[in-house]
């Protein structure tokens, strides 16, 4: 395994302050910025004034102060900060494959992603092969000549599949092929620019802001990544224009610094479920368990303190079982029948019919990802004893 990294004490000690000394980093509104000399904007445009705005879809001092944070956090050179989760990850692909390039992908993966490669880049004359991450020899067969980069989930949605990503990184490295992790239900828990992935993004709708009431991705990777993206001439980033608003970007950087926390607590309860589960008898899936195939590998590769992440599901079966399960659930209070995860409230879905809905029929049989799957993003609730009651009395009336 490659070297741990502490994210909360790199959080906890980068030094940002408003431009009057404000213990919070002041919100910068303006979509242009002027110069006092031609010449400095004009280096500007060339990507060699370094520090200089010149227009916030390029980029603007409060998404820097975010993007400065989550690099912190990652351990990687250098960040950016887009729209939507999803912008993160179509930036980043786009950025890195060309007509006529291959993409080995797992085959578990968020819908959207999922969608993305399967329907949408082969008009691009991308090719992609879906394959189960966890076969390492199933990655090095599926490598060809055109192969330009490896994509995975720290841990797969929805199936909770653990990456072993300096596994991965090793095989993508020794055939010059980049890695690209979506760390999106591990933010602390797993570092994987620590472990060897060459890019990391984020939705940081979900644990990052943890309140719901946005929607915005990161990028973190290298110095030269970030500035190839962000390159006025050529840079995905700069010419599809998925920027985030300033004002959000001020948001989402005010809740980062709580993130820590909110993960210990997150994981706290879902590991409470998963043992409670386990004693019912219940068929489930957490990585924080020792049944769990992945296990040892999550504890070689996680972060010391932060728990094993807020995610874990239940197999119903059916869905015509989930789905009474998940409306008593709602009516008795655990939290809402919702999509999205890392709120303060529990949010539960059944995956095949909601946030994997876009994966076929077939393909969800095929990866074992049964029509009566439950996830369950596990909130931060003080008593998760009286949760699991209420659980329990809706799994006793099914």
């Amino acid at each position: 395994m490659k070297e741990k990294h502490d994210p909360a004490n790199s959080l906890q000690n980068l030094d940002q302050f408003g431009e009057f000394g404000g213990v919070n980093p002041s919100i910068t509104d303006s979509a242009t910025y002027t110069f006092m000399n031609e010449s400095i904007m004009q280096e500007t445009f060339h990507g060699e004034a370094h520090g200089c705005f010149l227009y916030s879809r390029h980029w603007n001092p409060s998404n820097k102060y975010l993007a400065d944070a989550l690099s912190a956090m990652e351990g990687s050179e250098s960040a950016w900060v887009t729209a939507s989760g999803m912008a993160a990850i179509t930036t980043a692909i786009l950025q890195i494959c060309n007509s006529g390039d291959h993409i080995i992908t797992s085959v578990t993966t968020y819908g959207g992603t999922f969608a993305f490669l399967k329907n949408y880049v082969c008009k691009f004359n991308i090719d992609v092969t879906f394959i189960d991450i966890s076969d390492h020899d199933s990655i090095k067969q599926a490598i060809k000549p055109n192969t330009k980069l490896i994509y995975t989930e720290s841990m797969t949605n929805p199936m909770l599949q653990v990456s072993d990503i300096p596994a991965i990184a090793d095989i993508a490295h020794a055939n010059n092929i980049k890695l690209l992790v979506d760390n999106t239900f591990t933010p602390l828990v797993i570092s994987p620019i620590k472990l060897g992935a060459d890019i990391v993004v984020y939705s940081m709708t979900k644990f990052i802001n943890g309140k719901n009431d946005c929607v915005a991705g990161a990028i973190c990777a290298s110095e030269k990544f970030i500035m190839e993206i962000s390159n006025v001439n050529n840079g995905t980033a700069m010419l599809l224009g998925p920027v985030l608003d300033p004002l959000r970007s001020s948001s989402i950087l005010k809740n980062l610094a709580t993130l820590p926390i909110r993960m210990i607590q997150h994981s706290k309860n879902a590991l409470y479920l998963a043992k409670k589960f386990d004693e019912l008898g219940l068929k489930y899936i957490y990585p924080g368990m020792p049944g769990h195939p992945q296990h040892e590998l999550m504890n070689l590769m996680m972060n010391d303190g932060f728990g094993y992440s807020g995610i874990i599901a239940i197999d119903l079966g059916t869905s015509e079982r989930a789905a009474p399960f998940m409306e008593r659930m709602q009516h008795r209070g655990v939290g809402y029948h919702a999509v999205s995860l890392g709120y303060f409230k529990t949010l539960f879905s059944n995956s095949g019919r909601s946030t994997s809905s876009e994966v076929p029929v077939e393909i969800q049989k095929d990866m074992g990802m049964s029509p009566g799957l439950v996830r369950f993003s596990v909130g931060l609730d003080h008593d998760i004893e009286h949760t699991f009651d209420l659980i329990k009395l809706c799994i006793e009336e099914l």
